[in-house]
């Protein structure tokens, strides 16, 4: 079959295909003497495993290593899964790192006033270099000293969720 045929067949475009060829996570396509890609079925099999080894979020340089496992007959089950609890891993963590995102954007959207005044400690904390840091309980990360810049009569004031949240009771 050819690339188009192969493409619609395995979920992966053309373009992927071409590009997975480039970098030798496929081998090169047999050539017709017009010069056109041919593919077999096995061909259209690895490349459905490429696809769903991406929907899982498994990186090119993973998924080249579970296609080596996936071919060799002589490999432990245990290498596999052993890739794939690591792969779970990363993603928690990367769950937990746009969980905390959300919370952050969540507090400060929450403790803006949203009206005419130029005043936002969303826009403050953005400002604010910082080094993401977690505070306890579960709490969003914040900048300037885990809390939120708010101007005042004397200027700028650090205003921590507990304060604010003490003044909201």
């Amino acid at each position: 079959m050819n690339i188009g045929q192969a493409a619609k067949s395995s979920g992966v475009s053309a373009k992927m295909i071409r590009y997975y060829e480039q970098i030798g996570l496929i081998p090169k396509a047999i050539r017709s003497d017009a010069g056109y890609r041919h593919y077999s079925s096995s061909d259209v099999h690895s490349l459905r495993f490429i696809r769903r080894s991406r929907d899982l979020g498994f990186s090119v340089e993973q998924i080249s290593a579970l296609l080596v496992l996936w071919n060799d007959r002589d490999r432990a089950s245990a290498d596999v899964k052993e890739m794939a609890l690591s792969h779970v891993a990363r993603l928690k963590a990367k769950i937990a790192e746009l969980q905390a995102m959300a919370e952050t954007l969540e507090f400060l959207a929450d403790h803006c006033h949203g009206n005419d005044r130029p005043d936002c400690p969303i826009l403050a904390d953005l400002a604010e270099p910082t080094t993401a840091t977690t505070v306890p309980n579960k709490a969003p990360k914040f900048g300037v000293a885990s809390g939120v810049l708010k101007r005042g009569e004397k200027g700028f004031a650090v205003v921590t969720k507990e304060k604010i949240l003490q003044k909201n009771l």
